[in-house]
């Protein structure tokens, strides 16, 4: 039953998100446990006479781990990709290089079958989009961007000459998007970060999820400098910890959730999504505008922030104010 019930999804993903055409080439990354998703795009792709590649690779072993070679080339020359995976190849060079050369692709990262049926995926996207472009071109080359909770979280960091990015999950030739997170980030200037984090929602990595008790991290000159909290704290720092790479305690990203439709569920794309939300992205920052690359990406998922960049506040306990504000979000 869920086969036909993903084929909703599935048409959306071929007609709105990938905006694909017939003649069209798409690959399909994906693993063995997400080949049922991989099969239902595939399907609606077939129906509308564009050529489906299902490549299924070999689980990688964590996060922005580069996939296969083959695979790398296969991005490079294909129309449009999706890459459905548990283990995200995001932040990769395989994928910044595919965008590069003109793919367009959409990054299912932790998809279930059940997300393929409900949730996210049933925003309306292109009503979304404005507000999305419009935040992120404020993010965009703030000299002072001010992020603070209710909770503790209390970081401050310039962004100089950063492009803000928009992700709403439409792309264009040379552009890819997450799926269903619609959010608008921007990368810090390496070393300017400094403040407190409390992440009290989510961190969908390494099994952790939604948040028992909050995680707290201290930052000084642009990277972690401690984390402190209960089990799934000390889970967090263990796993950054046996990476031996220094940069993985770099801040990476501000991302802002905009989508009303997404909820936490203690998956990836998911969680980032929730309005409402906004998360720390730490490690690799190349695919965002920064310059380090690490040897994984994880986000640290808070909820209610007020964020002020160069003054003009964006967001304030968890709610778009003035011009950001849309009716998309009207309860």
């Amino acid at each position: 039953m869920k086969e036909i019930l993903m084929g909703k999804i599935a048409d959306k993903i071929i007609d709105v998100n990938l905006k694909m055409i017939s003649g069209e080439k798409l690959l399909i990354v994906t693993e063995a446990e997400k080949i049922s998703i991989a099969n239902a795009i595939a399907a609606s792709a077939y129906r509308k006479d564009i050529e489906p590649i299902i490549s299924i690779i070999i689980p990688r072993e964590i996060d922005s781990q580069e996939p296969p070679e083959i695979i790398a080339a296969a991005l490079k020359a294909t129309d449009a990709f999706v890459s459905v995976v548990g283990k995200s190849i995001t932040h990769t060079n395989a994928i910044k290089n595919a965008i590069e050369n003109g793919a367009r692709g959409l990054v299912l990262t932790q998809f279930s079958e059940d997300m393929m049926i409900h949730g996210g995926m049933e925003a309306d996207f292109e009503k979304i989009k404005p507000v999305c472009l419009k935040v992120a071109a404020t993010l965009a080359n703030s000299k002072e961007i001010h992020l603070t909770t209710p909770f503790g979280t209390d970081l401050k960091f310039c962004a100089e000459n950063r492009r803000g990015n928009a992700l709403y999950c439409l792309v264009e030739k040379g552009k890819f998007s997450t799926a269903p997170t619609v959010e608008a980030n921007v990368s810090p200037i390496e070393g300017t970060s400094e403040g407190i984090i409390v992440a009290d929602a989510s961190v969908p990595y390494i099994g952790i999820g939604l948040l028992k008790e909050p995680i707290v991290c201290k930052v000084e000159k642009g990277f972690i400098t401690s984390i402190e909290g209960g089990k799934q704290a000390k889970l967090l720092s263990e796993d950054l910890a046996n990476k031996k790479d220094p940069n993985v305690y770099n801040v990476a990203e501000l991302g802002i959730g905009l989508n009303p439709n997404c909820r936490f569920i203690g998956l990836m794309l998911e969680d980032e999504g929730v309005y409402g939300s906004c998360h720390i992205g730490i490690g690799t920052s190349v695919n965002l505008g920064g310059v380090l690359k690490a040897a994984c990406h994880y986000d640290l998922i808070m909820t209610k922030p007020t964020i002020i960049a160069d003054g003009i506040t964006i967001m304030k306990d968890g709610e778009l104010v003035g011009e950001f504000y849309s009716e998309v979000y009207k309860k």
